[in-house]
């Protein structure tokens, strides 16, 4: 399975990544056919030096959401077990940008924190 991703989100991503550094991002991502990413959804939260405290119960229910972003401060975007006890609230699929927020520096996961492919489509 490979997810697809509007370039737009993907730029969008490693722009708000860039500008909350040295802070971490955090936001959801959504679909509006469940088949390609199209909508970054950023949500109340309070972006913190190695992590992020979402105000899980300020986010409307919305069906579109089907998983969520962040950024890692550091040159590493594998999940912590905290990462990946938090993707089971926030749908299936999973984005971690490091440093230097970049495109190269995206990795895509499933729920349990597996590793899954991805590519931008226009």
């Amino acid at each position: 399975m490979t997810i697809q991703i509007k370039r737009n989100i993907i730029e969008g991503i490693i722009e708000a990544a860039r500008n909350t550094y040295p802070k971490e991002f955090f936001a959801l991502l959504g679909s509006s056919d469940k088949k390609v990413i199209d909508e970054l959804i950023v949500v109340p939260a309070i972006y913190g030096f190695g992590h992020v405290l979402v105000r899980s119960y300020l986010i409307p229910i919305d069906f579109k959401i089907v998983g969520s972003v962040h950024s890692h401060p550091e040159k590493m975007n594998n999940p912590s077990s905290a990462d990946i006890k938090s993707f089971s609230e926030f749908g299936d699929i999973h984005l971690i940008i490091a440093w230097p927020f970049d495109i190269n520096s995206i990795q895509a996961y499933d729920v349990s924190g597996k590793p899954i492919n991805w590519q931008v489509i226009d």
